[in-house]
C-alpha cells in the first residue's frame, strides 16, 4: 500500500510537472504576442479625484460609527447644501460670461476710436474700469445677507488643482513611455497655479533610460509647474536622478535614497572558451568600438577605456545632481552611499520627512486633487493574456498550498 502510494505520487507530480511547463510555455507565447500588439496600439488618459475617493472612506466610516439617525441628517444638510453650491456657482458663470461679453464689446469699441499712439493708454483705462465693472456685476443684489455663501464660492474657485502621476521603476525604466503621454496631458491644459505631484519608486537602472524619465520631468519645469516628488520606498542610483528634479522632495523616514554612483560588470568567458580550445574572434572598425567583452580577452588598454567612460558618466551624474540641488554637498554624498530618509535629510538629498498619503491628504484640503493614469487599450489577446497569467498564477499558488499543508499534515 505504501509503495502505490509513493508511485501514485510520483505519477501525479510528474504530471503536474509536464502541465504546469506547458501551461507556462503558453503563457509566454501569449503575452510576448500581447506585448509587441501593445506596443503599437494607443491608450487614454483617465482622472480619477483623489477627494472623492477620501470622502467616500469617510462616509463609509462615519455610517458605521455615527448613529444612524444623526447620519441620515447630516447627508441630508450635506446634499442641501451641494445643491444651493451648484446653484450659485452656476450664478456666478452666468455673471462672469455677461462681464466678458461686455469686455470684449467694449474692447472693440475702444480700438476702433483710438488712433495707434493712444491705443496702448485706452487698454489700459479700460482694464480699470471693467475691473470695477466686474466687481459690480459678479457681487449677487443679496450678498447683504448671502456673503457667507459667496465667501465659500470664491474660495472653492481659488482651489488649485494637483495632479497625481506614479512611476514604478524598473531596470530599464519601462514605465517612462506611460510617464511621458501623462506629462504631456497635463501640461496640455495645466495653468500656473497648478501642481504635479510624482510618487516615484525606483532602484535606478540604465543611464539612457533614466536619463530620458528624469528630461520628461524637466518638462515640466521648463513649463513653470510645481512639482513635488514622494518617495516612500526607494529612489536611488537613476531613481535618485529622477527624484532631484523636484521643486519639494519628500521622503518618507525609513526610504532609501542617494547611491549616486555608476556600476558595470559581467562575467567573462575567455579561459573556459580557451581551455576547450574555443576561440571567440571580434572585428570592429574604430580603436574603441569594443573595449571589454563577455567572450573575449580584455586587454588592459581596453580595460582603462570602459572605466573614464564610467568615470565621466559618474561625473555627468554628479553635475546634474548639484545642478538640481545645489544645496548639497555633492562630493559627499556622490560616493555610491544610500542613506535612509531620516539622515538623507541631515545631507540636504530631501526637503521633508513625510509619506506621500499624509502629503496628498493635507492637499485634498485645500486643493482638488486628481490622480492621472495613461492606459493602453487592451486587444482581446491582451485580455487572455492577463486572464491566463491570473489563472495560471491562482492554478500554481493553490497546487503549492495544498502541497505545504500535506506535507506539514504527514510532519
Amino acid at each position: 500500500m505504501v509503495d502505490f502510494l509513493y508511485n501514485y505520487g510520483m505519477f501525479l507530480a510528474k504530471a503536474i510537472t509536464v502541465i504546469l511547463t506547458i501551461f507556462i510555455v503558453l503563457i509566454g507565447f501569449i503575452a510576448i504576442s500581447g506585448r509587441n500588439k501593445r506596443d503599437h496600439s494607443h491608450g487614454e488618459i483617465t482622472l480619477t479625484s483623489m477627494n472623492d475617493n477620501f470622502e467616500e472612506m469617510k462616509d463609509a466610516i462615519e455610517s458605521v460609527v455615527i448613529d444612524s439617525e444623526v447620519y441620515k441628517q447630516q447627508i441630508k444638510a450635506q446634499h442641501k447644501q451641494d445643491k444651493k453650491d451648484a446653484k450659485e456657482r452656476k450664478k456666478q458663470a452666468k455673471a462672469d460670461a455677461k462681464q466678458a461679453k461686455i469686455a470684449l464689446k467694449t474692447a472693440l469699441k475702444t480700438v476702433d476710436n483710438k488712433s495707434d499712439e493712444d491705443q496702448k493708454p485706452a487698454v489700459q483705462k479700460f482694464t480699470s474700469e471693467t475691473e470695477d465693472e466686474q466687481s459690480i456685476i459678479a457681487t449677487p443684489k443679496s450678498a447683504a445677507h448671502d456673503s457667507d455663501n459667496m465667501d465659500e464660492d470664491l474660495a472653492s474657485e481659488s482651489r488649485g488643482r494637483v495632479f497625481v502621476l506614479d512611476f514604478n521603476g524598473d531596470i530599464r525604466a519601462s514605465e517612462v513611455d506611460l510617464l511621458r503621454e501623462e506629462i504631456s496631458a497635463v501640461l496640455s491644459f495645466a495653468a500656473d497655479n497648478d501642481e504635479i505631484v510624482l510618487r516615484l519608486d525606483s532602484a535606478g537602472g540604465m543611464v539612457h533610460t533614466y536619463g530620458l524619465a528624469a528630461s520628461q520631468l524637466e518638462r515640466i519645469k521648463s513649463a513653470s509647474i510645481k512639482l513635488t516628488i514622494c518617495v516612500d520606498e526607494v529612489a536611488a542610483s537613476g531613481g535618485y536622478m529622477m527624484a532631484c528634479i523636484a521643486d519639494k522632495l519628500i521622503a518618507a523616514p525609513f526610504a532609501i535614497l542617494g547611491s549616486i554612483g555608476v556600476v558595470a560588470q559581467l562575467p567573462n568567458f575567455h579561459k573556459v572558451l580557451k581551455k576547450h580550445g574555443v576561440d571567440y574572434e571580434t572585428f570592429t572598425a574604430g580603436e574603441y568600438k569594443r573595449t571589454v567583452t563577455m567572450f573575449g580577452e580584455n586587454t588592459e588598454k581596453g580595460k582603462e577605456k570602459f572605466i573614464e567612460e564610467i568615470q565621466d558618466t559618474h561625473l555627468l551624474f554628479k553635475e546634474f545632481v548639484a545642478q538640481a540641488r545645489p544645496c548639497i554637498d555633492i562630493d559627499k554624498v556622490a560616493t555610491g552611499e544610500v542613506w535612509f530618509g531620516r539622515r538623507a535629510i541631515d545631507h540636504h538629498l530631501i526637503d521633508e520627512l513625510n509619506t506621500s498619503d499624509d502629503f496628498l491628504m493635507s492637499l485634498c484640503k485645500t486643493a482638488d486633487v486628481y490622480q492621472v493614469r495613461y492606459e493602453l487599450k487592451k486587444s482581446f489577446s491582451d485580455k487572455l493574456s492577463e486572464m491566463t497569467v491570473k489563472t495560471g498564477t491562482n492554478l500554481v499558488n493553490g497546487i503549492v498550498q495544498k502541497m505545504t499543508n500535506s506535507t506539514n499534515f504527514m510532519r
